[in-house]
């Protein structure tokens, strides 16, 4: 599991529906939770919290510009580290947040021709955010 320590900078409402935008270091993310500042009090701007995603739900785009894709969740890395299996390959990217693990089809290292020490976007979907106090 990825996590990293954020701040929540903003929060949008609709009924049990909270978007939240915040900041991991300089690096915005945001997150949709099926939660609201009445319901969980640890749900205001200025808060601290555990931004935790999953290693699979991490896509790798190579050679992406930030406003050529709809993903908000976006984190420029460098591969430091590719464990290639059969089926799925596991990549160890550093990034100015730190540490980011991403776990994709081994198909698609070798399709985007990944390899060591190239510059990727790890990317996340909204959705798949998970928030922690």
């Amino acid at each position: 599991m990825n996590s990293f320590t954020g701040e929540i900078t903003a929060i949008e409402q609709e009924e049990s529906l909270s978007l939240i935008s915040l900041r991991v270091g300089e690096t915005p993310f945001t997150t949709i939770v099926i939660d609201t500042p009445d319901t969980a009090p640890y749900l205001r701007v200025g808060n601290t919290v555990q931004v935790l995603f999953k290693e699979s739900e991490v896509l790798i785009g190579k050679d992406i510009n930030n406003n050529s894709i709809s993903l908000q969740n976006k984190i420029a890395c460098t591969i430091k580290a590719i464990e290639q299996g059969k089926l799925l390959s596991k990549l160890e990217l550093e990034s100015n947040i730190g540490p980011v693990v991403s776990i994709i089809t081994t198909n698609a290292v070798e399709q985007l021709q990944l390899k060591v020490a190239n510059v990727v976007m790890a990317m996340v979907k909204t959705n798949e955010i998970m928030l922690a106090e």
